[in-house]
């Protein structure tokens, strides 16, 4: 019996990603189990993060564009007080504030003024290509350039928990939103600097991480489990998409 997946493989394949790999980490991992080179991922995921990252498998390639254009969910967390060049755990260190007293109806009524349409410059350690170079390169040399910035439109930023140094909180935003400049920026409004120190993408446009399996789950699988688990691509993306 063949060990090799059937040609017709494709679809959509829902992710949970672990914490320390790179989207393309995940990409390689399901290359080698399912033995197709035809794989791609529908919007990358910072090594820090965890969460719903949506794999596409075979022909499901081609719906990228519009899987990757949709609305996003997270879950984070953001340390007052120490701010990173990063903007989030990964980052040197490169100032410390004494935090404000400050009380949950304050941390709301500046959360609250993040809503709605807005320009956001991309933080220096970022993949986005100045001159053919991605800004993280720049970053690492000690370089800093203008960046141009980027329309996003924030849906819902929502307090979850606040026990100084930390902030856990909800958010709803369009494609292309840094939600570690996010974190930057509300420390910044609050006096005192953060950075985001916990990320995990809860939603994907019509995808939540109830629908997702963690990697090490789905490597254990068989190839006809892994067959069944996939969304077919008629049901991922609208007609439109196709």
């Amino acid at each position: 019996m063949s060990l090799l997946p059937p040609k017709e493989m494709e679809g959509v394949l829902l992710v949970d990603k672990p914490q320390g790999l790179t989207s393309h980490d995940v990409v390689y991992h399901l290359r080698r189990k399912l033995q197709i080179k035809k794989i791609d991922h529908a919007g990358t995921l910072d090594p820090m993060a965890t969460g719903v990252l949506v794999m596409l498998i075979g022909k499901a390639t081609r719906i990228s564009q519009y899987l990757m254009s949709v609305d996003k969910v997270y879950e984070g967390e953001a340390t007052l007080g120490v701010v990173t060049d990063s903007q989030d755990a990964e980052g040197e260190v490169m100032s410390t504030q004494p935090v404000p007293e400050l009380t949950e109806a304050r941390v709301r009524e500046v959360m609250k003024g993040f809503l709605g349409d807005q320009y956001q410059i991309p933080p220096m350690h970022s993949a986005i290509k100045i001159g053919g170079v991605p800004l993280y390169k720049l970053a690492r040399q000690g370089e800093e350039v203008e960046r141009e910035p980027r329309f996003i439109r924030i849906a819902a930023f929502n307090l979850r928990s606040f026990a100084t140094p930390k902030i856990t909180f909800e958010l709803h935003c369009t494609k292309g939103t840094y939600v570690r400049t996010v974190a930057a920026d509300l420390g910044q409004k609050l006096g005192c600097g953060a950075h985001l120190s916990a990320l995990r993408r809860t939603g994907s446009g019509k995808f939540t991480i109830g629908q997702c399996l963690p990697l090490e789950q789905i490597e254990a699988l068989s190839l006809p489990e892994i067959q069944k688990r996939l969304i077919p691509i008629y049901e991922a993306a609208p007609s439109v998409a196709l």
